[in-house]
């Protein structure tokens, strides 16, 4: 399978039989997501699915959806679209709380890089 990163969180699988388009929201679910989605799946099918290759599918991850909302925004459109809920879990396996740093160590990290790009 390969991957092609196109467009910040929009992420490309190709395999032999189409492409499938991606994208995860860090906000709950907007209307105007599905057009940017729709929008996608059109520049991948224009210039990249082949005449052999399934319709291109295209999933959006949300932080939350309104099920009536979700549906309204994806009447009319002829393109497989999916639109999916996430949540974050705020537990960490004891065995990777090693080996992350604390906020504190990734705040002081930024602030090194900025203070470095302001002052080089």
């Amino acid at each position: 399978m390969k991957r092609l990163f196109i467009y910040k969180g929009l992420e490309l699988e190709a395999n032999i039989n189409g492409y499938a388009t991606y994208e995860l929201k860090a906000t709950p679910f907007k209307p105007e997501y599905a057009g940017q989605l729709n929008f996608y799946i059109n520049v991948v099918d224009d210039k990249l699915r082949g005449e052999n290759d399934n319709k291109t599918i295209g999933l959006l991850l949300c932080k939350g959806k309104d099920e009536v909302v979700a549906q309204y925004a994806l009447t009319g459109y002829d393109q497989p679209i999916g639109i999916s809920d996430y949540q974050l879990s705020k537990a960490i396996p004891e065995n990777l709380k090693s080996a992350l740093p604390s906020i504190e160590e990734v705040e002081e990290e930024l602030t090194s890089l900025l203070d470095k790009d302001k002052n080089p």
